[in-house]
């Protein structure tokens, strides 16, 4: 048994029996693997345009329904494990960087490390199997470029892209794909090859549904004009971006003011409007049609702004705030005495009501250049809002890749079928260990389509069966699961594919954990 002590300054370390050293690593081990297995197995079901949605309740008491990964690790209590823990960080990234194929990867992971169990049993050392895993890796990613293709006419597979990505989504239901790639092409850098989501702003109001999502070509405020005689629409406005507030100075240290008299009060009241006033003048001069405030402002400033013909918006949000100066050509100003007429932006303001006089929004947009657009999801309740926003960035994500890399592999487990079988078949030019860790790879590699054929209603075994006798025959990559039942087997005529940036970070990623976790022989608390 070994035993965790600790030196003289606190410091943890383990002696262990020489005899036992080795069962302890092991079972240390299979414990690791196990964990994994069992979060592979939650989200197995939800893989797939047909998997299933899981409902998360958080100890708030706040419902979560999806069937994205990524949320549902990020969503799930995993603080007291440190393999969950190296899982949920591994979505995270995959979350960050590629926007879809979390579940994926987990899945893929955990079959490599159940084959992995398999040699381990056979007595393989775990650093052989890693090296063998790694050669794997790079003979899967050679296939993978041998087999992807060039993407010519972009604005169509882009659509596809969209359309594959939100298959499985709740906003499928919707035609929210178009709408998505309307959004990127409005703002992408194509011949940068580049995509800033942060330019598609996702906001959302309850109420309608799913399909009165819209594309808004600028910036979208959930705020109105703060004066209800204000005007609603400006054409070419010259708009002052104001992170200060719009009131009389006041002393940052606590303090307090004693009016002993009314004339006292009369002095305060008369201060008050000329600094009011000393505003509205330093807007005036800097030829401002239209003010945005970070900060609120009372009543007595909003009456002024009106009898001078300022419309004011306040209480815009600083990240709002800075969209807008980024989307308009304007600058935040932080003193009243420092706006000139250069820092003012220019865009068509206007306010429209969404249904009811009580929910209202103000749209602005650039008279020049969409340098910004916004989506306006619609939903009849927040869950489904929340799933929309998580399926729409997935969708955003997509297509991104696809601009950064204009290669495709084609989906439903195609291309896991055809780095199967080319690696059973590379694999036998090497030494009896290398070939086993490269056909255990392999085996893994089938685990995505038999789960997809799963899902779908299939019998998975016999069904991936017939793909694989289909593959070794055929000189087509693109046949895989037909989780639709439309008949079709071609993913290619199907237009169901992933970006070969994408698929090739998955395998990676998956490769990475399950080498990380081959490593691990014990697990010490300290």
């Amino acid at each position: 048994m070994s035993q965790i002590l600790t030196d003289e300054v606190g410091q943890a370390f383990q002696l262990k029996d020489s005899d036992s050293q080795e069962v302890t690593g092991k079972e240390c081990l299979f414990a690791n693997i196990n964990t994994v297995n069992s979060i592979a197995t939650f989200l197995s079901t939800s893989l797939g345009p047909t998997g299933m949605d899981k409902i998360l309740i958080s100890k708030d008491d706040i419902v979560t329904v999806t069937n994205d990964g990524a949320t549902i690790l990020n969503e799930m209590e995993m603080t007291n494990n440190p393999i969950s823990q190296l899982v949920l960080q591994l979505s995270q990234s995959q979350d960050e960087e590629i926007g879809d194929g979390t579940t994926s990867i987990v899945i893929l992971a955990s079959s490599i490390l159940n084959q992995a169990k398999k040699l381990i049993e056979k007595g393989m050392h775990p650093i052989k199997i890693t090296e063998g895993f790694n050669l794997a890796l790079n003979l899967a990613i050679e296939h993978l470029d041998r087999i992807s293709e060039e993407v010519t006419d972009m604005s169509t597979y882009l659509l596809k892209a969209a359309k594959t990505s939100l298959g499985s989504k709740i906003v499928s239901l919707g035609d929210i794909s178009g709408l998505c790639v309307d959004a990127a092409l409005a703002v992408a850098d194509l011949p940068r090859k580049d995509l800033d989501l942060e330019l598609i702003n996702i906001q959302s109001k309850p109420g309608k549904s799913i399909s009165d999502t819209v594309l808004i070509k600028g910036i979208v405020l959930k705020k109105e004009f703060s004066h209800p005689q204000m005007g609603k629409e400006f054409k070419n406005a010259k708009i002052a971006l104001l992170s200060c507030p719009f009131e009389p100075p006041r002393l940052k240290n606590k303090n307090s003011l004693l009016i002993h008299s009314a004339e006292e009060y009369k002095k305060v009241e008369k201060y008050e409007k000329s600094k009011f006033l000393e505003m509205i003048a330093a807007l005036k001069n800097s030829k401002a049609d239209l003010v945005m405030c970070q900060w609120g402002f009372d009543d007595e400033a909003n009456s002024l702004l009106m009898q001078n013909s300022l419309p004011a918006v306040r209480w815009v949000g600083g990240h709002d705030l800075g969209h807008m100066a980024a989307h308009i050509g304007g600058s935040i100003i932080s003193r009243f005495e420092d706006l000139k007429e250069e820092h003012l932006g220019l865009a068509n303001v206007r306010e429209e009501s969404l249904g009811t006089d009580s929910s209202k929004i103000i749209i602005v947009e650039s008279p020049s250049k969409d340098k910004s657009v916004t989506i306006l999801i619609r939903g009849s309740t927040e869950y489904i809002i929340e799933e929309a926003k998580r399926s729409i960035r997935d969708a955003l994500c997509a297509i991104r890749n696809l601009i950064r890399n204009n290669r495709i592999v084609y989906g439903g487990g195609s291309c896991e079928l055809s780095m199967s079988l080319h690696l059973k078949k590379a694999a036998k030019e090497y030494v009896p260990e290398e070939e086993e860790a490269i056909v255990a790879f392999a085996n893994s590699l089938l685990e995505i389509p038999i789960l997809l054929a799963k899902n779908s209603g299939h019998e998975p075994i016999s069904y991936v069966e017939k793909l694989t006798t289909l593959h070794s025959s055929e000189t087509d990559y693109s046949l895989g699961v037909d989780c639709l039942e439309t008949g079709e087997r071609s993913m290619k005529k199907m237009g169901i594919f992933e970006a070969l940036e994408s698929k090739t970070r998955q395998i990676k990623m998956a490769i990475d954990l399950a080498n990380v976790i081959l490593k691990i022989s014990d697990v010490i608390l300290i």
